[in-house]
């Protein structure tokens, strides 16, 4: 099995939301600087997630992620899924053609019961339990900063308006009348 990134920061992505939806919607921006995951990247990760029910989302100010089931509710297999990610040991994804010659390797059986215990692994694993293991390991999660935005003390200043010309030509018009 290979586990590219696109699993990967899924799993990563999918924990930080858990570990902080109490709080409101989590936005990509926030997933994306806490856990250094490009931010378009993130984006085609949460749209796949989207359409398979496993986030939410919601628009506008305050708005961003959250879960769409119950953490304990959503497992590592789920979330690897839901980004296409193929979880094959085989070289011939399960078709029994390991040799492109429709002749099966030495080694399919191996291989193909191997995709069966990854697959019931990654089952058992949920988010929720992710989480906990978080939380076992001290990860504290700050408090969601104020949404308000901050009032400046300082006077706004306007800019000058001058009613000049704006170029040499325009001034010579000007002092030749």
């Amino acid at each position: 099995m290979r586990l590219t990134t696109k699993g990967r920061f899924a799993v990563t992505a999918m924990i930080d939301l858990a570990l902080r939806q109490d709080s409101g919607p989590v936005t990509l921006a926030a997933i994306s600087q806490r856990q250094q995951i490009s931010l378009s990247y993130l984006e085609q990760l949460f749209g796949k997630l989207r359409r398979h029910e496993l986030v939410e989302s919601t628009r506008g100010p305050g708005g961003g992620y959250s879960l769409g089931r119950k953490a304990g509710d959503i497992t590592v297999a789920d979330i690897i899924t839901s980004v296409d990610e193929p979880l094959d040991a085989t070289h011939c994804g399960g078709k029994e053609n390991c040799h492109g010659d429709g002749g099966r390797c030495m080694t399919h059986d191996l291989w193909t019961t191997l995709n069966t215990r990854m697959l019931e692994f990654l089952e058992s694993v949920t988010l929720q339990k992710l989480v906990d293991d978080q939380h076992a390991k001290g990860v504290e999660i700050e408090d969601k900063p104020a949404t308000k935005r901050a009032i400046s003390s300082a006077p706004v200043v306007k800019p000058i308006r001058v009613n000049a010309p704006n170029s040499v030509f325009a001034l010579g018009g000007i002092a030749s009348k």
